[in-house]
């Protein structure tokens, strides 16, 4: 039998007995195919506001019928593995076997090992400006964290945005305008207030002057790196949810140190 309407149970309740049921069976409608995915399904109910749908095969065939409260558990679902995914934890639980959880958080902390040495090579760039400016050592892990946070925040954005199908090819351009400023506004405010607190601290202006632009530079590259990571990740198959993390942070950490050394090189020596 193929599915030919609906019929709301307001309207069915508010119509005379003797009324026909096709003067008040709706014939717009939304099927859902047996063999499409649970995730776009979700998708569906989620972008179309649907509070059921009838489930057909390949023959148009009800087979079924979907509500709402089955799509939002899939989200629940998926919202959740986001979450695990992005801490690179994965799919784990209170009663895991203590190894597996081991095995199974390695790959992505290895490839935080590798990213933190990348970061550290820059480092050892400048070791001979650092051994003569002792205060850039106090001052370097600032800019770093405040351009790995920021990147973050979009990069949650993002994953967010992908999962959802919010974030498409038509509006990613737009979306990554709007972080990039959003990172140069918050860049600006806190090259003001780090500028300062270095003026007070070290009582050297050109040090201010040195890490409130290296503020702004990481701040803007971590907009750009917290959408265009994941949206690359996704585009060639490898879950952003999963990998994007690792990557944010090695951007914004080599970023954060080459301009903020490579300016102190070149202002303060």
């Amino acid at each position: 039998t193929k599915p030919v309407g609906y019929v709301t149970l307001g309207r069915l309740l508010a119509s005379a007995r003797n009324k026909p049921l096709t003067d008040i069976t709706e014939d717009s409608f939304r099927t859902i195919s047996v063999l499409q995915p649970e995730e776009d399904v979700a998708y569906a109910f989620n972008q179309y506001h649907l509070i059921s749908a009838p489930v057909v095969d390949e023959d148009e065939r009800l087979v079924g019928v979907i509500t709402i409260d089955d799509a939002m558990a899939v989200l629940d679902e998926e919202h959740e593995e986001d979450i695990l995914r992005l801490a690179g934890v994965g799919d784990e639980s209170l009663s895991d076997n203590t190894f597996a959880i081991a095995k199974r958080r390695f790959p992505w902390l290895a490839v935080n090992l590798v990213t933190a040495v990348l970061a550290s090579i820059v480092i050892a760039q400048y070791e001979a400006v650092i051994a003569t400016v002792v205060a850039l050592a106090v001052l370097m892990p600032i800019v770093a964290s405040m351009g790995g946070n920021a990147g973050t925040q979009t990069l949650t954005v993002a994953v967010r945005a992908i999962a959802t199908r919010d974030l498409t090819g038509a509006n990613a351009w737009r979306v990554l305008r709007r972080e990039v400023i959003a990172g140069l506004i918050n860049g600006l405010i806190f090259a003001v207030v780090i500028g300062a607190v270095g003026v007070v601290w070290f009582g050297d202006f050109r040090l201010g002057y040195v890490i409130a632009a290296a503020m702004v530079i990481n701040m803007v590259v971590a907009g750009f790196a917290g959408l265009l990571i994941p949206i690359a990740l996704d585009k060639m198959g490898i879950d952003p949810a999963l990998a994007s993390g690792a990557f944010v942070t090695t951007v914004t950490d080599i970023v954060g140190f080459f301009s903020f050394l490579g300016l102190a090189a070149a202002v303060l020596l």
